[in-house]
Parts: structure tokens; sequence; C-alpha cells
């Protein structure tokens, strides 16, 4: 009897440097569940052109993305790492899955709200649509698990209900992926607003891979603590969010504990907490900065690693689309 790996998958929109909370957060996870499960993992290029793009440099962060994938620990022999627009499956699963999710359900999608807020000179059809994609993204691949954070649990439900609602009128075509939210990944906030997520829209508040040790310094010295009088590391997300938020990403990059950490800052100013947490994610960073440097320098192996896991990502994609079309009544080719 055969033995099959279950299956996860996940994408990260290369519209910017990855950073600390990519990392932290997902992709430092994503290289331990080769064994457990068949993972796909995919620089989401078509998701990145709701927003308006500089085409060389979206190309430039789509490849260093992969280079930076590899660094972090995602073995090319282990997992399947390609590029979204590399498997056509996904535009075309994404047009009939838009036929199949409500304009209720788009309207309702709290990303589509806060983009359009942002974005108020380009709210275009791709931005409503969006989550239609990304179930063709996760539908396409049969995954049993769909790693994400809390804000994209939204994401999974809907897709979840496009799958069911699919399957309804036409019998057992998708799996129905359950969300996968990992108790070990840590949720990053920014350091100057440590009330939001940290994000590439805020630069000074977010530590991107590739930074140079001295501009995470100066961004970790500079961090929001908090104005209490009480002047002490403590772990309190109320009423010192900023120090637990740095306490968090101290936990996450020298495995210690917060009781550890309250006792090792025990009558210690902020002033030596907030570089020793700096000096912590910069050795947690430099191999990885230093690795992916080489990758990027070495543009043929990349394209040889996207090119292969096109292909294979491919086969995969295509053997649904092909049941999807047969089943909606198109004419095979």
């Amino acid at each position: 009897m055969e033995n099959q790996k279950k299956v996860m998958l996940s994408g990260i929109q290369p519209s910017g440097d990855l950073h600390l909370g990519n990392y932290l957060g997902a992709i430092r996870n994503w290289g331990t569940r080769s064994e457990e499960f068949d993972c796909y993992y995919f620089m989401a290029d078509l998701h990145t052109i709701t927003v308006r793009q500089e085409p060389a440099a979206l190309r430039r962060r789509t490849v260093e993305q992969l280079a930076q994938y590899i660094a972090c620990g995602l073995d090319p022999e282990k997992n399947t790492l390609f590029i979204q627009s590399h498997v056509p499956a996904h535009a075309q699963l994404g047009w009939v899955l838009n036929c199949y999710t409500m304009f209720g359900e788009l309207s309702r999608m709290t990303q589509f709200k806060d983009k359009s807020a942002k974005h108020t000179d380009n709210i275009n059809g791709g931005l409503f649509t969006y989550p239609a994609l990304m179930a063709a993204d996760i539908l396409l691949y049969q995954p049993d698990f769909v790693p994400v954070g809390e804000d994209q649990k939204q994401h999974v439900e809907l897709t979840r209900n496009v799958a069911q609602r699919f399957n309804h009128v036409y019998g057992d075509v998708f799996k129905i992926p359950e969300p996968y939210i990992p108790k070990a990944g840590a949720r990053v906030m920014s350091l100057n607003a440590p009330d939001t997520k940290m994000s590439k829209s805020l630069p000074e508040g977010c530590v991107f891979l590739m930074e140079k040790p001295e501009d995470i310094m100066r961004k970790f010295k500079r961090a929001v603590t908090d104005c209490d009088t009480q002047w002490c590391v403590r772990f309190d997300r109320e009423q010192k969010p900023g120090v637990a938020n740095l306490m968090n990403i101290y936990a996450a990059c020298t495995g210690k504990t917060y009781e550890e950490i309250e006792r090792e800052f025990d009558g210690k100013g902020y002033g030596v907490f907030k570089p020793t947490v700096g000096e912590a994610v910069v050795e947690t960073l430099r191999p990885i900065r230093e690795e992916a440097a080489r990758l990027i320098a070495d543009k043929a192996y990349l394209e040889q690693v996207y090119r292969a896991g096109a292909e294979r990502a491919s086969y995969i994609a295509n053997k649904t689309l092909r049941k999807v079309y047969k089943k909606v009544g198109f004419v095979a080719p």
C-alpha cells in the first residue's frame, strides 16, 4: 500500500524584500516540514501586479526571493520551488473559480478593504478578485494544509467555501484544505508601531533579510518600548507591546523563554536590552544574507531551480485543471 505524504503549500508576493517577520513567522518553519509533507512554495508574482510594479524590479525581486527561500533552508531537492506565473494553470483555474465565488464573499475580504484604502487611485478588478486566484493557487495541488497566520485564515475559509460549492455541483473534485497555524511561529510586529504587524510597507519598523548589520542595529536602537515608569523587561502584550515584541523576537532568535529573558535583563535598562536583541537578529540573519548573496550571483543555478520547480508543479496542477475543465464542460484540447 502506497504511503503518500500529505501536501502543504504556501507563497509570498515578491512585492518587496523578505523580512524578519516572513522568516520567523513562516519560512523558518517551512524548511522543517519536507520530511513530513510534500511541500510546494512559490513566488506569488501574479498577485503582485494588483498594485503597480516597476517591471525590472519585480523580475529582480522574484529571483532574489527564490535565492532567499533556499538560503532560509528550503532545499530544492526536497521542496518544489517555483514562480507562480510559470504555471499557467494558476490563472486558468483562477478564472473558473471567479465564476464560483460570490460578489458578497469578495466584498467582505478585509485585505481588499485595506489595500483599496491605501491605493485609492488603482482599485482594479484584480485587487477585488484576487482571493479567487488565491483559492486556485491552493486547490490546484489538492493540499491537506495551508500554513497561514491568523490574519490569513479568512482566505483559507473562502477557499474551503468555494471548493465545497464546486464539489456540491460536480462531485468530489477538490480536497478541502485545512489552515495550518503553527504554535511555534512568531508573530513579529513593527519595531516602531508594535500594534501593527511587521510589513515592508512600513520600512523603518521592518528588518529585511538582506539588510546591512549596521542598519539592523540602528532600527533596534530606535525601536519603540513603552512609556511605563517601570523601565523593566517584562512580557506584557497589553501594557508593554513594544517590549513584548522585542522579547518575542529575542526568544525566537535565541530559543530562550520569556522568563529567562526577564532574568537576563533584570535591573538593566532598555539601552542594554535593545542592542542585545539587535545583535541576536544580526547573527541569526548573517548566514542567510551571505548564502543568499552567493546564490543571487549564480543566476544559472537559480534558473535551473525555478524551471525544474515549474515543471514539477505543472504536472500536478494540470491534472487538477483537466479534471475541472471536463467537469464544467470545456472541450478537451
